[in-house]
């Protein structure tokens, strides 16, 4: 895989931001907004302190920080493309709280492939905030169908993505006050309900579009539930 799929694949871009003090600005800014945003959603949706929750694309823990001094220790998981956007957000943002100490290291996984079996436990919950506007199609796939084997019945993955209808799909779309344009082809990317349907066909998953949740760049919710 390479940048050109996304900028968060461009490793060089990523480490040289994080030297430079911007790993906040990486994963979007808006960091208390969108990290408690999180937070209360997955509350919201039964989250409890026991809850073993894993955060796919966690970053510098936007919102791993409100995760993480919720959560029992040792219960949150993240998975990231960059070590040093993991290891910025450890270093920077988890120690100073005193929250490393309810994190083990252990349960920080940098890799781009989706290698969630690595961690050797099941998950309750999973959350994918602002990754699939990142991704295209096929890559949730991958996600989708490696998640299957790691999640608990019943359990829920909460994604956020761009969502658009027929009409629209096949062009660009400008969305929150012009200010982002979503395309089929390019990041960030949107998709029809019926494209991320396609994502879990023929997997023990069911899907459900939530729609908006609050969300300040206008990025919709949508929930795939691991069957039984």
């Amino acid at each position: 895989m390479t940048h050109r799929i996304s900028n968060y694949y461009d490793r060089e871009l990523i480490a040289r931001d994080v030297s430079n003090g911007q790993h906040r600005l990486r994963v979007g800014g808006l960091w208390e907004e969108v990290g408690r945003l999180q937070f209360e959603f997955l509350k919201q949706r039964g989250m409890q302190q026991s809850t073993r929750l894993l955060d796919i694309g966690c970053g510098c823990f936007r919102g791993g920080v409100h995760l993480v001094h919720y959560l029992d220790p040792a219960r949150y998981y993240g998975i990231d493309i960059s070590q040093e956007m993991l290891d910025a957000g450890y270093e920077r943002e988890l120690s100073p709280l005193g929250l490393d100490a309810k994190l083990p290291r252990e349960n920080l996984l940098c890799s781009g492939d989706f290698e969630f079996e690595r961690f050797g436990v099941k998950f309750d919950m999973a959350l994918a905030q602002s990754l699939f506007t990142h991704l295209p199609l096929n890559h949730i796939r991958l996600c989708m169908e490696r998640l299957t084997t790691v999640m608990r019945p019943d359990a829920s993955l909460f994604a956020t993505v761009f969502l658009t209808d027929d009409d629209a799909w096949n062009r660009t779309v400008k969305r929150w006050e012009g200010r982002i344009t979503s395309s089929p082809v390019a990041d960030p990317y949107h998709y029809r309900p019926r494209d991320l349907a396609y994502c879990v066909e023929g997997l023990p998953w069911h899907l459900d579009v939530i729609g908006d949740w609050g969300h300040p760049r206008d990025q919709s919710m949508v929930a795939f539930t691991r069957l039984p």
